[in-house]
């Protein structure tokens, strides 16, 4: 990272202000270069942009944050420059002329890992962040973002530190009469530990909030299901016809509903066989959606199988009588409360399936880490054992904030990352 690198962080222009970022060794001297006599460390001040010949490129408000007290960690520069295509780029040209590079995807938040301002942890809830939809997804990645998954694991690593001391102490000085260590004790707050992380590792996985649960609407042929599947979606994103049978495959449609991401699913009516290849393998399909679902909503006239919310489909359809006892919801096109209805109860459904705003929650990475982890802390007789266990324990909850993230790994997370990021 010897090389200064610069981008735009703000959004493509034209726009009302473009915020161009500079951030290496040669920032201080690029801003003094373009702008003259720089501002207070920190303070906004306006100044005449000029490239090597003098010419005016724009007046803008420059800030600066000398390193390692900085985004970066290394010295880096803003320039708040007018908003216009034609301005951004001749800024541009201008800093290239000075031997700086364009930053590459997620560059500016690599360099703050690399230099310590923020931990892998820390790096995966920006990307997150970046890519939030839902005000959920919000939530939960500005938590990691924040340092909520650091702090959680940091402090395992801390108790896991002070547990390695104590058997180390065992071992060094058995034999002095002085020295009392009770190993008992100590595999007892293995236990607790152990116990600790085991329960976050019951709570939801993060990805839940950003793919999306899974709702499969199932049910017999003509039971209503495309038609409650528009009804939910709030389009007519699937073909609906009075002929049953006519949805042979599983159609899925992302929607949005209270601030929580689902993959809505509407799957061909069940039958208990078919002389139709093409049929029978959209039941099979169906069956296979329903298994893997996080909710099934269920429109039949039986009882549902399984913990399915049982929906009464088309009930302003000519002859549709009374709905059955244990119906969850009854639903009507021509009553859009009812639609709002289902959505609720769905909603109730999906709080029990996916993270806590207020409690941290792990990504599949950061979980297999932690889940090893805790597999290693298990009491053992012999303190050697039990040193090399705790031992291992450090290192695989280390991994969780990148103590030794490979470069694939950086790349394949930094990858997701905005250039000016």
């Amino acid at each position: 990272m010897s090389d200064t690198i610069y981008a735009l962080s703000s959004g493509r222009p034209p726009a009302a202000i473009a915020v161009m970022r500079v951030s290496g060794p040669g920032a201080l001297y690029t801003a003094r270069a373009l702008a003259g006599r720089l501002p207070e460390t920190r303070r906004a001040a306006l100044r005449a942009l000029r490239d090597g010949e003098g010419r005016l490129l724009d007046r803008a408000l420059v800030l600066v944050f000398p390193g390692p007290d900085s985004a970066t960690g290394e010295d880096l520069v803003e320039l708040h420059l007018h908003g216009g295509r034609a301005v951004v780029a001749v800024v541009e040209q201008a800093l290239a002329a000075l031997g700086l590079r364009r930053a590459e995807a997620g560059e500016f938040t690599r360099r703050a890992l690399v230099n310590g301002r923020i931990d892998l942890a820390q790096a995966e809830g920006l990307a997150d962040l970046l890519a939030a939809e839902t005000e959920a997804q919000r939530v939960q990645a500005i938590g990691a973002a924040e340092g909520m998954v650091s702090t959680l694991v940091r402090g395992w690593s801390e108790r896991v530190f002070a547990l390695s001391a104590e058997v180390e102490a065992a071992l060094d000085f058995a034999e002095e009469d002085d020295v009392a260590v009770d190993l008992g004790d100590t595999g007892r707050a293995v236990a607790a530990l152990r116990a600790e992380i085991e329960e976050v590792l019951a709570r939801p996985a993060a990805e839940r909030l950003r793919d999306g649960l899974r709702v499969v609407l199932a049910g017999p042929p003509n039971a209503g299901k495309s038609t409650l599947l528009n009804l939910l979606a709030g389009r007519e994103a699937a073909i609906v016809s009075p002929v049953a049978g006519t949805t042979r495959d599983v159609i899925e449609v992302p929607v949005v509903g209270e601030g929580v991401a689902y993959v809505l699913a509407d799957t061909a009516g069940l039958v208990v066989a078919s002389a139709d290849p093409i049929e029978a393998m959209g039941v099979e399909r169906a069956r296979a959606a329903a298994q893997v679902a996080d909710i099934v909503v269920w429109l039949g006239d039986d009882a549902p199988p399984g913990e399915a919310v049982w929906v009464w489909a088309r009930a302003d359809a000519a002859g549709r009588g009374e709905p059955p006892e244990g119906v969850d919801v009854v639903t009507s096109s021509t009553q859009p409360g009812t639609i709002a209805t289902l959505w609720r109860v769905i909603a109730a459904r999906a709080a029990g399936l996916l993270p806590q705003e207020d409690r941290p929650s792990l990504n599949e990475r950061q979980r297999a880490l932690a889940g090893e982890a805790a597999a290693e802390l298990v009491s053992e007789d012999d303190p050697l054992l039990l040193a090399e266990r705790l031992r291992q324990a450090r290192v695989l909850l280390a991994r969780v904030t990148g103590a030794d993230a490979t470069e694939a790994m950086l790349d394949a997370l930094f990858g997701r990352f905005c250039i000016g990021k």
